[in-house]
Protein backbone atom coordinates (compact mmCIF):
# COMPACT_ATOMS: atom_id res chain seq x y z
CA UNK A 1 0.00 0.00 0.00
CA UNK A 2 1.53 3.67 -0.50
CA UNK A 3 0.76 6.03 2.04
CA UNK A 4 -1.85 7.60 0.32
CA UNK A 5 -3.87 4.28 0.32
CA UNK A 6 -3.20 3.79 4.09
CA UNK A 7 -4.16 7.07 4.89
CA UNK A 8 -7.30 6.82 3.09
CA UNK A 9 -7.80 3.30 5.27
CA UNK A 10 -6.92 5.40 8.43
CA UNK A 11 -9.59 7.16 7.83
CA UNK A 12 -12.02 4.88 6.65
CA UNK A 13 -11.61 3.61 9.86
CA UNK A 14 -12.02 6.85 11.82
CA UNK A 15 -15.08 7.40 10.35
CA UNK A 16 -16.88 4.52 9.81
CA UNK A 17 -16.59 3.79 13.25
CA UNK A 18 -18.69 6.84 13.97
CA UNK A 19 -20.91 6.32 11.59
CA UNK A 20 -21.94 2.83 12.04
CA UNK A 21 -22.50 3.37 16.38
CA UNK A 22 -23.97 6.87 14.81
CA UNK A 23 -26.72 4.87 12.98
CA UNK A 24 -26.89 2.62 15.92
CA UNK A 25 -28.08 5.20 17.88
CA UNK A 26 -30.70 6.33 16.07
CA UNK A 27 -32.56 3.12 16.21
CA UNK A 28 -33.47 4.34 19.70
CA UNK A 29 -35.34 7.51 18.11
CA UNK A 30 -38.90 7.38 19.79
CA UNK A 31 -38.03 3.96 21.82
CA UNK A 32 -35.35 5.46 24.22
CA UNK A 33 -36.87 4.81 28.47
CA UNK A 34 -37.33 7.93 28.98
CA UNK A 35 -37.91 11.42 26.88
CA UNK A 36 -34.74 13.26 27.91
CA UNK A 37 -32.57 10.00 27.07
CA UNK A 38 -34.40 9.89 23.93
CA UNK A 39 -33.24 13.30 23.17
CA UNK A 40 -30.02 12.71 24.74
CA UNK A 41 -29.07 9.69 22.62
CA UNK A 42 -30.46 11.26 19.32
CA UNK A 43 -27.61 14.16 20.03
CA UNK A 44 -25.10 11.60 20.16
CA UNK A 45 -26.00 9.87 17.09
CA UNK A 46 -26.07 13.52 15.47
CA UNK A 47 -22.21 13.91 16.76
CA UNK A 48 -21.15 10.96 15.55
CA UNK A 49 -22.59 11.84 12.14
CA UNK A 50 -20.84 14.95 12.12
CA UNK A 51 -17.61 13.29 12.17
CA UNK A 52 -18.56 10.62 9.93
CA UNK A 53 -19.14 13.34 7.56
CA UNK A 54 -15.70 15.18 8.69
CA UNK A 55 -13.58 11.87 8.03
CA UNK A 56 -15.16 10.75 4.95
CA UNK A 57 -15.19 13.66 3.40
CA UNK A 58 -11.39 13.85 3.98
CA UNK A 59 -10.72 10.32 3.22
CA UNK A 60 -12.81 10.83 -0.04
CA UNK A 61 -10.47 14.27 -1.02
CA UNK A 62 -6.82 11.54 -0.19
CA UNK A 63 -8.50 8.61 -2.26
CA UNK A 64 -8.77 11.04 -5.55
CA UNK A 65 -11.21 8.98 -7.59
CA UNK A 66 -14.47 11.33 -7.45
CA UNK A 67 -15.79 9.73 -4.22
CA UNK A 68 -17.09 12.05 -1.49
CA UNK A 69 -18.84 11.67 1.84
CA UNK A 70 -22.02 9.93 0.36
CA UNK A 71 -20.35 7.96 -2.15
CA UNK A 72 -18.23 6.02 0.48
CA UNK A 73 -21.13 6.05 2.71
CA UNK A 74 -24.01 4.54 0.63
CA UNK A 75 -22.51 2.93 -1.82
CA UNK A 76 -20.01 0.61 -0.12
CA UNK A 77 -20.56 -3.17 0.34
CA UNK A 78 -20.13 -4.85 3.86
CA UNK A 79 -16.18 -5.82 2.59
CA UNK A 80 -15.31 -2.43 2.40
CA UNK A 81 -16.47 -1.14 5.75
CA UNK A 82 -13.51 -0.67 8.84
CA UNK A 83 -15.65 -0.28 11.94
CA UNK A 84 -15.08 -2.38 14.89
CA UNK A 85 -17.15 -5.09 15.27
CA UNK A 86 -18.19 -3.66 18.88
CA UNK A 87 -20.16 -0.99 17.28
CA UNK A 88 -22.10 -3.25 14.58
CA UNK A 89 -23.93 -5.21 17.59
CA UNK A 90 -27.46 -4.87 18.29
CA UNK A 91 -28.86 -2.16 20.51
CA UNK A 92 -29.83 -4.72 22.94
CA UNK A 93 -31.54 -3.56 26.24
CA UNK A 94 -30.77 0.25 27.50
CA UNK A 95 -28.11 -1.47 29.23
CA UNK A 96 -26.11 -3.26 26.69
CA UNK A 97 -26.26 0.06 24.68
CA UNK A 98 -24.69 1.96 27.41
CA UNK A 99 -22.33 -0.64 28.02
CA UNK A 100 -21.19 -0.85 24.29
CA UNK A 101 -21.35 3.23 24.15
CA UNK A 102 -19.54 3.33 27.74
CA UNK A 103 -16.83 1.49 26.15
CA UNK A 104 -16.17 3.11 22.98
CA UNK A 105 -16.77 6.31 24.10
CA UNK A 106 -13.36 5.33 26.70
CA UNK A 107 -11.45 4.83 23.39
CA UNK A 108 -12.89 7.66 21.56
CA UNK A 109 -11.86 9.97 24.22
CA UNK A 110 -8.11 8.76 24.61
CA UNK A 111 -7.51 8.56 20.46
CA UNK A 112 -8.97 11.86 19.65
CA UNK A 113 -6.96 12.99 22.36
CA UNK A 114 -4.06 11.73 20.78
CA UNK A 115 -4.89 12.69 17.39
CA UNK A 116 -5.47 16.34 18.33
CA UNK A 117 -1.59 16.12 18.24
CA UNK A 118 -1.57 14.64 14.37
CA UNK A 119 1.03 16.04 12.45
CA UNK A 120 -1.85 16.28 9.80
CA UNK A 121 -3.28 19.78 10.41
CA UNK A 122 -6.68 18.48 8.86
CA UNK A 123 -7.09 14.93 11.07
CA UNK A 124 -5.81 17.43 14.16
CA UNK A 125 -8.54 19.50 13.76
CA UNK A 126 -11.29 17.02 13.13
CA UNK A 127 -10.23 15.14 16.20
CA UNK A 128 -9.97 18.56 18.68
CA UNK A 129 -13.77 19.07 17.71
CA UNK A 130 -14.57 15.67 18.11
CA UNK A 131 -12.79 15.21 21.56
CA UNK A 132 -15.01 18.38 22.79
CA UNK A 133 -18.01 16.34 21.92
CA UNK A 134 -16.97 13.02 22.87
CA UNK A 135 -16.38 14.24 26.66
CA UNK A 136 -19.98 14.40 27.14
CA UNK A 137 -20.42 11.35 25.52
CA UNK A 138 -17.95 9.61 27.93
CA UNK A 139 -19.28 11.47 30.63
CA UNK A 140 -23.47 10.37 29.45
CA UNK A 141 -22.59 6.96 28.83
CA UNK A 142 -20.50 6.62 32.68
CA UNK A 143 -23.22 7.81 34.35
CA UNK A 144 -25.06 5.23 33.00
CA UNK A 145 -22.81 2.49 33.50
CA UNK A 146 -22.83 3.38 37.52
CA UNK A 147 -26.23 4.14 37.58
CA UNK A 148 -27.60 0.86 36.37
CA UNK A 149 -24.89 -1.20 37.93
CA UNK A 150 -25.44 0.09 41.28
CA UNK A 151 -29.11 0.51 40.85
CA UNK A 152 -31.84 -2.45 41.58
CA UNK A 153 -31.23 -5.86 41.64
CA UNK A 154 -32.49 -6.29 37.84
CA UNK A 155 -30.71 -2.98 36.38
CA UNK A 156 -27.45 -4.42 38.07
CA UNK A 157 -27.85 -7.86 36.70
CA UNK A 158 -28.45 -6.58 32.92
CA UNK A 159 -25.35 -4.05 33.29
CA UNK A 160 -23.38 -6.87 34.11
CA UNK A 161 -24.84 -9.55 31.61
CA UNK A 162 -24.27 -6.30 28.84
CA UNK A 163 -20.42 -6.38 30.06
CA UNK A 164 -20.03 -10.06 29.87
CA UNK A 165 -21.64 -10.10 25.85
CA UNK A 166 -19.37 -7.37 24.94
CA UNK A 167 -15.96 -7.98 26.14
CA UNK A 168 -14.43 -9.87 23.74
CA UNK A 169 -15.20 -7.09 21.20
CA UNK A 170 -12.96 -4.93 22.96
CA UNK A 171 -9.48 -6.47 22.18
CA UNK A 172 -9.68 -5.08 18.83
CA UNK A 173 -10.40 -1.59 19.82
CA UNK A 174 -6.36 -1.44 20.90
CA UNK A 175 -5.48 -3.76 18.00
CA UNK A 176 -2.31 -2.34 15.65
CA UNK A 177 -1.46 -3.57 12.45
CA UNK A 178 0.56 -2.37 9.24
CA UNK A 179 -1.28 0.84 8.48
CA UNK A 180 -1.89 1.63 12.13
CA UNK A 181 1.88 1.17 12.52
CA UNK A 182 2.79 3.75 9.54
CA UNK A 183 0.63 6.19 10.88
CA UNK A 184 1.98 6.78 13.96
CA UNK A 185 5.79 6.52 12.18
CA UNK A 186 4.31 8.99 10.14
CA UNK A 187 3.37 11.42 13.55
CA UNK A 188 -0.03 10.83 12.11
CA UNK A 189 -1.95 8.37 13.41
CA UNK A 190 -2.30 7.65 17.55
CA UNK A 191 -0.70 4.80 18.91
CA UNK A 192 -3.98 2.95 20.39
CA UNK A 193 -2.47 -0.13 22.18
CA UNK A 194 -0.58 2.48 24.18
CA UNK A 195 -3.54 3.67 25.24
CA UNK A 196 -4.65 0.57 26.79
CA UNK A 197 -3.08 1.53 30.42
CA UNK A 198 -5.41 4.71 31.01
CA UNK A 199 -8.52 3.07 29.46
CA UNK A 200 -7.95 -0.05 31.93
CA UNK A 201 -7.37 2.45 34.73
CA UNK A 202 -10.58 4.65 33.65
CA UNK A 203 -12.88 1.58 32.88
CA UNK A 204 -11.75 -0.29 36.16
CA UNK A 205 -12.51 2.57 38.55
CA UNK A 206 -16.19 2.98 36.61
CA UNK A 207 -16.95 -0.62 37.15
CA UNK A 208 -15.78 -0.45 40.68
CA UNK A 209 -18.07 2.35 41.54
CA UNK A 210 -20.82 0.79 39.60
CA UNK A 211 -20.07 -2.68 41.86
CA UNK A 212 -20.00 -4.40 38.39
CA UNK A 213 -17.03 -7.05 38.28
CA UNK A 214 -14.59 -6.46 35.36
CA UNK A 215 -15.04 -9.91 33.20
CA UNK A 216 -11.84 -12.56 32.36
CA UNK A 217 -10.26 -11.94 29.28
CA UNK A 218 -11.28 -15.38 27.90
CA UNK A 219 -12.26 -14.91 24.26
CA UNK A 220 -12.30 -12.34 21.69
CA UNK A 221 -13.14 -11.32 18.30
CA UNK A 222 -11.68 -9.40 15.35
CA UNK A 223 -11.47 -8.84 11.30
CA UNK A 224 -12.79 -5.38 10.82
CA UNK A 225 -9.28 -4.22 9.74
CA UNK A 226 -9.38 -7.26 7.04
CA UNK A 227 -13.32 -6.54 5.79
CA UNK A 228 -14.80 -9.42 8.28
CA UNK A 229 -17.65 -8.32 9.82
CA UNK A 230 -20.22 -10.05 11.74
CA UNK A 231 -23.76 -10.23 9.58
CA UNK A 232 -25.41 -7.36 11.73
CA UNK A 233 -23.38 -5.15 9.58
CA UNK A 234 -24.79 -6.69 6.45
CA UNK A 235 -28.70 -5.57 8.18
CA UNK A 236 -27.33 -2.02 8.61
CA UNK A 237 -26.19 -1.14 5.20
CA UNK A 238 -29.06 -2.41 3.79
CA UNK A 239 -31.41 -0.80 5.71
CA UNK A 240 -28.79 2.86 5.50
CA UNK A 241 -28.55 2.69 2.27
CA UNK A 242 -31.47 1.84 0.03
CA UNK A 243 -32.82 4.73 -0.43
CA UNK A 244 -29.82 6.08 -2.40
CA UNK A 245 -28.64 2.80 -3.96
CA UNK A 246 -32.82 2.63 -5.08
CA UNK A 247 -32.71 6.10 -6.41
CA UNK A 248 -28.69 7.36 -7.26
CA UNK A 249 -29.58 10.26 -9.45
CA UNK A 250 -31.80 11.81 -6.78
CA UNK A 251 -31.63 15.26 -5.70
CA UNK A 252 -32.48 16.44 -2.61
Amino acid sequence: MTDKDMLFDYLLRLGDNSLILGQRLAEWCGHAPMLEEDLALTNIGLDLLGQARMFLSYAGEVEGNGRDEDRLAYFRDTKDWRNLLLLEQPNGDFAMTMARQFFFDSFQYLQFEALSNSTDERLAGIAAKSLKETTYHRRHSTDWIIRLGDGTDESHERMQRAIEALWGYLPEMFDMDAVDEAMVVDGIGADVAALRPEWDEYVNGVLTEATLTRPEDSWSVRGSREGKHSEHLGYILAEMQFLPRAYPDAKW
